[in-house]
């Protein structure tokens, strides 16, 4: 997650009453006993409080989740939460974020041919497993329409080769802005983004590869993996960053297979673990439980 201290993105739902607070700072005495102050002063009930000091950094990292009394007009609003907590925050060089713990973050989802993390992830949104909105699918293919459709959202096909690659990613900018887009996944997305974009998305953009890498890079890698006798097949869910396929890691899984797995049985192994981690990472994400930390991740689950 990239936190800012500035609280004008567009992630937003009627208040609940029921807030996350996520932070990070310096280590030092009395950050936990300022954020218990601000909850006391709004009457505050801790429902989750997760928190952990990384003695290598010097950084303190917490994700509170609480409920304030009252409703209609007589319960805080998220905006003047903020405004208490920016006060707090600058005494600590805190960044942090503070969401109605109920928002959905709004997710554009990037697809080429291979659609078995798409769907699995259409699947868990349309149960509501997921705190998502998908307000559009964007492939450089058109397989994945039909599938799309079927859900009732939004498909753009954006082809991109080699002289319309800086269009079609300019186009894709114009899809995050007028979405208002806070997430973006690649799920299984077959195309390298340009360094500038991924600037743009940093820690808001979520790539998933299987964990071959960088044993099996290249076409088909579970046939090579295959060819090698391979005993575990896994995948890994990280934040997209200008190094392809090196970004913070945000979740991995494995299972183990052996000589009784075919070709076809090894990528079906292969793509339910892609699917399943590409979906947990999400899922954190989306709820707040993801905080950077330099080249890794705090993963409060």
């Amino acid at each position: 997650m990239a936190f800012a201290t500035t609280q004008d993105a567009p992630r937003a739902s009627a208040p609940s009453g029921d807030y996350v607070l996520v932070l990070t700072c310096p280590d030092r005495p009395g950050v936990v006993h300022a954020v218990s102050g601000f909850l006391v002063r709004h009457g505050g009930n801790i429902i989750e409080s997760q928190q952990f000091g990384d003695q290598l950094t010097g950084r303190f990292f917490m994700r509170l989740d609480f409920e304030v009394p009252g409703t209609g007009e007589e319960q805080v609003g998220l905006e003047e939460l903020r405004r208490d907590f920016a006060e707090v925050a600058s005494g600590f060089e805190m960044t942090f974020e503070l969401w109605d713990a109920r928002a959905p973050y709004r997710t554009l989802i990037m697809v080429s041919k291979h659609l078995h993390c798409l769907n699995d992830l259409l699947f868990r949104h349309s149960t509501g497993s997921l705190q998502i909105e998908i307000p559009v699918v964007v492939s450089n293919h058109l397989d994945a329409e039909p599938l799309v459709r079927a859900h009732g959202l939004d498909f753009v096909h954006i082809p991109v080769t080699a002289d319309t690659k800086q269009e079609a990613e300019d186009r894709l900018r114009e899809l995050v802005a007028k979405h208002e887009v806070d997430l973006v996944v690649l799920a299984r997305y077959m195309q390298v983004l340009s360094d500038s974009l991924c600037s743009d998305l940093a820690g808001r953009a979520i790539n998933i590869h299987h964990s071959f890498l960088p044993s099996f890079k290249g076409a088909k890698p579970y046939h090579q993996a295959f060819d090698r006798g391979v005993k575990l097949v896994g995948a890994t869910a990280h934040y997209v960053t200008a190094d392809l396929d090196e970004g913070p890691i945000i979740e991995q899984d494995v299972v183990r297979v052996d000589h009784g797995f075919n070709q076809d049985q090894l990528v079906t192994a292969g793509r339910d673990v892609e699917a399943q981690v590409l979906s947990r990472a999400v899922r954190w994400h989306a709820e707040s439980r993801v905080l950077l930390n330099g080249h890794r991740t705090v993963v409060f689950r």
